[in-house]
C-alpha cells in the first residue's frame, strides 16, 4: 500500500468525492460536509480544514478540522473530526500520517493546539494526544474523552 495525503484545499477537484466519502462513514448529513469543504476551499481562515489518505486514486482515510465537533464544550476549539480509515488500510500508517499531517499544517497556520473528540482510549497518545477532560457530545447518554494536541506556535 502507498498512499499520500492530500489537503483539500489544493485538491479541490476532490470536493464532489470527499463529502460522499465521509457522510458514508459518519452519517452526518452530505450537505453539512460538503459545505465545510466548500468553505475551506474558499480560504476564509485557517478553520475548517480536510485531509484525504488516497492510494492509487481511492480514499482510504480522511478527518477534517472544524470549530466543534458536536460536543457541549465550545470552549475547547479548533477540533479534528471525522477520524477514519478504511478497515483494510488500518495498521499500516494512515492514521498517523493523517495526525501528523493535520498537526504540522495547523501549526503552520498559526494554529497552536487542536481537541479531539473520542471513544477510543490509548489510541491517540500514540501520536503525542493528551487526555484533556470528559465532554457531552450533543445527544449521547454518556461524555467521551476529549484528548489535546499542543506545540510550540
Amino acid at each position: 500500500m502507498s498512499f499520500e495525503i492530500l489537503r483539500l484545499r489544493e485538491h479541490p477537484e476532490l470536493l464532489d468525492r470527499a463529502p460522499a466519502w465521509f457522510h458514508a462513514k459518519w452519517g452526518v448529513p452530505l450537505d453539512a460536509y460538503r459545505e465545510s469543504m466548500e468553505q475551506c476551499l474558499r480560504g476564509a481562515g485557517a478553520v475548517p480544514q480536510w485531509y484525504l489518505a488516497v492510494d492509487h486514486g481511492k480514499i482510504v482515510g480522511g478527518l477534517g478540522v472544524i470549530e466543534n465537533d458536536f460536543h457541549a464544550r465550545k470552549d475547547l476549539t479548533p477540533n479534528v473530526c471525522a477520524v477514519y480509515v478504511e478497515e483494510a488500510c488500518r495498521r499500516r500508517g494512515v492514521a498517523g500520517a493523517l495526525l501528523s499531517c493535520v498537526c504540522g499544517d495547523m501549526a503552520g497556520l498559526g494554529v497552536d493546539t487542536l481537541y479531539l473528540l473520542t471513544g477510543h482510549t490509548g489510541f491517540y497518545e500514540r501520536y503525542g494526544w493528551e487526555f484533556f477532560c470528559m465532554a457531552q457530545g450533543d445527544g449521547d447518554t454518556e461524555p467521551s474523552r476529549m484528548y489535546v494536541r499542543r506545540w510550540e506556535g
